[in-house]
């Protein structure tokens, strides 16, 4: 069954900056396949809460795992309300005037209610989210014990109510040249450092290939 793109229903249908509404799924495949950082929102006896959680895409949903012992991943495996927010910045946008200055962004919204993910697929979802946030990492480690799986919760959140926006360019200020005053973007990216070893052990290793590729393709 085919999901209806982003924005089209009225919970995630873009009013303010509408110009920057996009509606392509891919496009935001391609947001949420760059980064594996998103917020996650929710309300617990009337308190808002918004906790910054890891999570990879798998097909028309994301995956978010946790400890089995965390009151938030409780709540939402109970079925509690959730928005989910994952941004891209990619530039500070400065004008000739502070009210005309903006960012450069790709951003998602996901409305929905998470899904538990139990039995034989949360084993093998698992690695999968190992993997998308280090990609080759699970062939280089060992297997997770039992007791390990135990105390991991793994939920899902279906992509089929989300909204895309996205800013790009310079920025659009009614000022013009002349002004004396400078105008453009600063871009951003993500830079992966120097991998630092934790101990004498992995002093004396060779830089595992997934550490390698991702120093090269940093996700973030």
């Amino acid at each position: 069954m085919s999901l209806p793109n982003p924005g089209e229903s009225p919970r995630t249908e873009i009013n303010r900056l509408k110009q920057r509404s996009v509606s392509d799924r891919d496009a935001m495949y391609e947001i949420l396949d760059s980064t594996i950082l998103c917020h996650i929102g929710y309300v617990e006896s009337g308190q808002p809460y918004v906790l910054p959680y890891a999570f990879v895409r798998e097909g028309d949903r994301i995956l978010i795992h946790g400890s089995s012992g965390a009151r938030f991943m409780r709540e939402l495996s109970k079925g509690a309300p959730t928005c989910i927010t994952v941004t891209k910045l990619d530039g500070l946008v400065l004008a000739r005037t502070t009210f005309d200055s903006s960012m450069n962004y790709r951003s998602v919204v996901i409305l929905g209610t998470a899904e538990e993910v139990t039995g034989d697929d949360k084993n093998k979802l698992l690695e999968k989210v190992s993997d998308g946030l280090v990609p080759g990492r699970t062939l280089e480690v060992r297997k997770s014990t039992n007791k390990e799986l135990a105390a991991t919760t793994l939920i899902s959140i279906s992509l089929a109510e989300a909204s895309v926006k996205i800013r790009t360019g310079m920025p659009h200020d009614d000022e013009g040249s002349g002004t004396g005053v400078w105008s453009g973007v600063i871009p951003l990216h993500l830079v992966a450092g120097e991998p630092i070893a934790a101990d004498e052990e992995s002093q004396n290793l060779p830089i595992p290939q997934s550490v390698k590729e991702f120093r090269a393709n940093p996700k973030g």
